[in-house]
């Protein structure tokens, strides 16, 4: 179980510096204002999509779609008990019913994408990142449909579902798999491939810069004084991915679909719930706690509770 433990610490702590490092960027003033756009955007057009293109198109075949669709499906059950714990408790985190979506989100959602995605390669090797992709294929349409809807406040313009659905992330899916099953990827020049590779390879690294940099233009003492964070982080990270993983196993999942369960799921809170309440002139507080308090904790929970889910499956 040390060893686990320990194992899985070191990428986290990577994961962890890099936020430290865009938490001092921004403090120091040594990037504009503007830099957190600027990463944000850099993410979301480059570095997720080309990770998600070169992922899927090495990987994504007829037989492994055929082979990891009961995965999907379980994603989908485990989305639809979140979404449901959330609506039962956000009411015992907030009243006012903007600061009760932001808390439906969080506890619906935790940064998978993101640090799911940096993660899952560094800790159980880049061939499981395809199934990883596969297996958050749910959380992400729930996120570009619900989730995203909630966020937006009542008066405003809000996109429909299909809409939502036309961003980088889920074109990329689409592209890589159009990709992967045409079975282009020996005709690719190698030089498309070494580039989305290098990309792929910035894709966690800045996300957690892009945190940190966020997180820095908060007073830290003020973000530590929300008590109600602390519990949603609990939950966030150790209370769902225990049930999570539980129902899988009692369902008949196998190792590897319960494993990529708990990543998805024990990941901390994003920055979603910053960026919609700052983009609608909301209050961006509980976001920032919740994202820097999250992403501190899970250094350790992750290693922690994945070594005693080695112990289990």
């Amino acid at each position: 179980m040390l060893t686990v433990f320990t194992a899985t610490l070191s990428p986290m702590l990577v994961m962890f510096l890099c936020m430290v490092i865009g938490f001092i960027l921004n403090k120091k003033k040594l990037l504009p204002d503007s830099a957190a756009t600027v990463l944000s955007k850099l993410e979301n057009y480059v570095l997720v999509p080309s990770l998600i293109i070169s992922t899927f198109m090495k990987y994504c075949t007829v037989a492994s779609l055929a082979e990891q669709y009961k995965m999907i499906l379980y994603c989908v059950l485990a989305v639809a008990v979140a979404i449901a714990a959330a609506y039962l408790l956000s009411g015992f985190f907030a009243k006012e019913k903007y600061q009760k979506a932001i808390y439906k989100y969080a506890l619906t959602f935790g940064n998978f994408s993101f640090m799911g995605n940096a993660i899952v390669p560094a800790i159980l090797g880049d061939e499981f990142l395809y199934d990883y992709l596969l297996f958050i294929l749910p959380l992400n349409v729930a996120v570009y449909t619900w989730g995203i809807t909630i966020l937006i406040p009542e008066g405003e313009n809000k996109k429909s579902s299909f809409s939502n659905l036309l961003n980088p992330t889920v074109i990329s899916i689409v592209i890589g798999i159009v990709l992967g099953l045409s079975g282009v990827q020996q005709y690719v020049p190698a030089f498309i491939t070494t580039t989305l590779s290098n990309f792929s390879a910035c894709m966690g690294p800045v996300a957690m810069v892009l945190t940190g940099f966020v997180i820095g233009d908060y007073n830290i003492r003020k973000l530590l004084k929300n008590k109600k964070v602390y519990i949603a982080t609990a939950l966030r990270l150790l209370v769902f991915p225990a049930i999570f993983v539980a129902m899988l196993i009692l369902l008949g999942a196998d190792e590897k679909t319960v494993t990529l369960c708990f990543f998805a799921f024990a990941t901390p809170l994003g920055l979603n719930t910053v960026i919609f309440p700052a983009a609608y002139g909301g209050d961006t507080a509980t976001g920032a706690s919740m994202a820097m308090i999250s992403h501190t904790l899970c250094i350790v929970t992750i290693p922690l509770m994945y070594a005693l889910l080695k112990t289990v499956v």
